[in-house]
């Protein structure tokens, strides 16, 4: 069976942006159009740190450790994986879509696969680990459309 068949939606995205895009042709001519766009404000992980990294006493005298600060930019990447499941789900449960093909970043594809309801999981029908949230509708169209049916 095609991958892109009418109606299968397409999520793109990344840590902080995600489109939601709906096939409207067929696997042989996609016609992939925007059906939503969710983005996030995620200044680099520098601009929200407040405070230097903090520091503790070690084994030996006069020694201190330094210890790691949070990352915030990669956990506000996190909790937008777990955002966008949950708009995922609301949408399934509201019937909005009955297949669909997952494309993001690698880890935020890992992190989105964990946090699936299983409403959304069984009406996944492909998954391309590739951040292509910046690329034009058409050359996504390119690369779904060039799937192998068994992905």
């Amino acid at each position: 069976m095609a991958i892109l068949t009418k109606g299968t939606w397409v999520l793109v995205a990344d840590g902080e942006k995600a489109l939601f895009l709906r096939n409207d042709l067929d696997q042989m001519n996609p016609d992939l159009n925007v059906v939503q766009i969710e983005t996030q404000d995620n200044p680099s992980n520098r601009e929200q740190s407040a405070n230097r990294p903090g520091r503790v006493p070690d084994t030996g005298t006069g020694q201190r450790s330094a210890l790691d600060d949070t990352d915030w930019h990669e956990l506000a990447k996190e909790r937008f994986a777990d955002d966008l499941a949950e708009k995922l789900y609301k949408l399934a449960h509201k019937g909005a879509f009955d297949r669909i093909v997952l494309v993001a970043a690698p880890n935020i594809l890992g992190e989105l696969r964990a946090k699936l309801h299983s409403e959304v999981s069984s009406r996944v029908v492909a998954e391309v680990a590739k951040t292509l949230t910046n690329h034009p509708l058409d050359k996504i169209e390119q690369l779904l459309r060039d799937l192998p049916d068994e992905s």
